[in-house]
This record gives C-alpha cells, structure tokens and sequence, in this order.
C-alpha cells in the first residue's frame, strides 16, 4: 500500500486529504491557512512526517477553455517547493470545479449544515487526489 498526500493550493487556504493505492481513496485530514501569504511549512512538515507518503499530489485549476488560471504560476512554485523541500516527488491533476463538486457533496449529507469554507477545501483536496488516484493504471 503507498500513501499519498493530496493540496488544494489557495493563496489563503491550502485543503489538504491522504489517500493510498489499494482503495484509490482519499479522505480529507484538514485545511491550512497561510501566513503572511506563505504556506504554512511547518504543518505541511508535521503532516507529511505523520503520514509518511510516497509521492504529493497538487491541483492544478483550469479554466473551461482548458487554459490554466491566471495564478497558475503560484501553484507551480508552489509544487517546486514542496519537491525541493521534502525531496518527495509532486504530481499535479486537472482539479476544475473539485471545490463546486466538495461543496455538492457535503450539502448532501443528511442531517449536516452549510460546509465550511475550511471543509469544502480539505474536501476538494480529496477528489483531486482521488481524480489522480482513478487515472493511474
């Protein structure tokens, strides 16, 4: 069984969910918050030191046009970073509309109130990294 560590990279919040190959599922563990616009690298430490993955799984957001978003070029330092960091290897995956999908999701609960902004992300960050999970072979 190999464990991976899935972000939802936002310049504010970073959605964090650890998954692993066998059940190609993930669950959402928490969300981060940066400071002073910076992630928050003694947390993603911690989890990573917890969790012990193989491999770092990022969104990447799209525009429906298949372009990449306008601030596209933080989530790739942001990859970098994590890679120079924690020498762990990052794959990123298409995460358009993962956060519409996480809110749907947790709406539908039974019995649940509105999602948590904090909730919607680490659950988005479970469906990129259950998105990479379905497209491995």
């Amino acid at each position: 069984m190999t464990t991976l560590l899935g972000f939802d990279f936002g310049p504010r919040k970073i959605g964090v969910a650890v998954g692993q190959t066998i059940t190609r599922s993930a669950t959402p563990l928490t969300t981060l918050r940066s400071r002073n616009d910076r992630p928050d690298w003694e947390q993603i430490q911690a989890l990573i030191q917890a969790w012990k993955p193989s491999a770092l799984i990022l969104g990447l957001p799209f525009n429906m046009d298949d372009t990449e978003v306008d601030w596209s070029p933080r989530i790739h330092r942001f990859a970098r970073q994590l890679q120079g960091r924690f020498g762990l290897a990052v794959h990123l995956v298409d995460e358009r509309l993962t956060s519409i999908e996480a809110r749907r999701q947790l709406s539908a609960r039974p019995g649940h109130k509105p999602p948590t902004r904090e909730a919607v992300d680490a659950a988005a960050a479970a469906l990129i990294l259950e998105t990479w999970l379905c497209e491995q072979d």
